[in-house]
């Protein structure tokens, strides 16, 4: 949930998510098929709030938690709901940007979704005091790292390793922006994509999920055991 890029693709379009956790927190459960409300979602889960940072609608479309909005915050104590647990109400809605709209946030800590469905993809961030969403352009990469963990000149690195790979990969491929997602970052251990800050706080898995008109795939790679997972369904339109 820390570092996410959106890519058009010949046929399709895909979204990478790198989760950056502190090692002392439980491993995430490989993806599978749930039902949340009256959706049916694909995602991985963390086993301790039950929540997650990515998935898969079935109604075709999908999204991708990151914490924090637009600055680094200050943690309050508690909060009222686990921002995974929000996240999967929200992308059970019918309309992931409506039901970011609707949900109501007061004392949920701030975070941002990169949501993308029905040939539209928007940014929704949560302030702590206030929601913003803007529409981006669907035929235009981006790139965003979580405003906690990456200073404003660590995301301005990140964004230039992204544009420099871009320039090198004209027709880039899934297997391709996964393996970006791998090893990008000139082997910095605080900056590159893939993290290691003193055994503390890691890039524990990458996630993409691949969407086309009639079909999503999850493919997730769990770093700390070297485990690969793939899930794929059929979209309900």
């Amino acid at each position: 949930m820390c570092t996410v890029t959106y890519l058009p693709l010949g046929e399709g379009v895909v979204i990478t998510s790198n989760r950056d956790e502190k090692t002392t927190r439980a491993r995430a459960i490989p993806p599978t098929e749930y039902k949340v409300g009256n959706s049916t979602l694909v995602y991985p889960k963390d086993p301790k709030a039950g929540g997650s940072w990515i998935a898969l609608n079935e109604n075709g479309s999908m999204a991708v938690l990151l914490n924090g909005g637009w600055r680094k915050h200050k943690p309050e104590a508690a909060y009222g709901r686990s921002r995974g647990l929000v996240f999967l109400d929200i992308v059970s809605g019918a309309d992931m940007v409506v039901a970011f709209y609707d949900y109501d946030l007061r004392d949920i800590e701030p975070f941002t979704l990169v949501i993308y469905g029905k040939g539209r993809l928007s940014e929704a961030r949560w302030d702590g005091t206030e929601k913003h969403v803007r529409d981006l352009p669907v035929d235009e990469p981006q790139i965003w790292s979580s405003v906690t963990l990456y200073d404003a000149e660590m995301r301005q690195q990140r964004e230039r390793w992204f544009e420099e790979w871009r320039v090198n990969h004209r027709r880039p491929t899934v297997n391709e922006i996964r393996d970006f997602h791998h090893s990008a970052g000139e082997g910095s251990s605080d900056c590159g994509l893939v993290i290691n800050r003193d055994d503390h706080m890691k890039t524990v898995s990458v996630t993409s999920i691949h969407m086309t008109a009639k079909s999503g795939t999850m493919k997730y790679h769990d770093l700390l055991d070297n485990a690969e997972h793939s899930f794929s369904f059929s979209l309900v339109n």
